[in-house]
């Protein structure tokens, strides 16, 4: 029979957690009160990765990008659906071969339709 906990088993952690809340505590106040004060034009402007904005970010650009990105992380999270099926490859047995066959033929159908709809066509 396992020994029951106590509170006092939990001291640690709660000690842990309030030195790191305080930690965080302390670390906003201080930049806060210890940092700069002076706002130029210079400062606030965005400064991203060392180019100078031109222009508005909202225009519009071609939604290939998007579609493309879609069916990466689609097929990217199938293929993963794989993996448990190859280790456990003997124990499944033919009933797990002929369902992993079915779900790459789903699969593989659904590329054809990807295919067919041009959706990886950028001219």
């Amino acid at each position: 029979m396992a020994a029951q906990s106590t509170a006092q088993d939990f001291i640690p952690i709660i000690f842990q957690v309030i030195v790191a809340l305080g930690f965080v505590v302390v670390t906003l106040v201080a930049t806060h009160f210890l940092g700069p004060k002076r706002k130029t034009k210079d400062k606030l402007t965005p400064f991203e990765s060392g180019i100078k904005v031109v222009g508005n970010a909202r225009q519009p650009f071609s939604i290939k990008y998007f579609l493309v990105a879609i069916l990466f992380v689609l097929f990217d999270v199938e293929v993963i659906f794989m993996y448990p099926w190859a280790v456990n490859f003997r124990e499944l047995g033919w009933n797990g071969v002929i369902e992993m066959f079915i779900f790459m033929a789903t699969l593989l159908l659904g590329f054809i339709y990807i295919l067919k709809k041009k959706a990886l066509d950028w001219n």
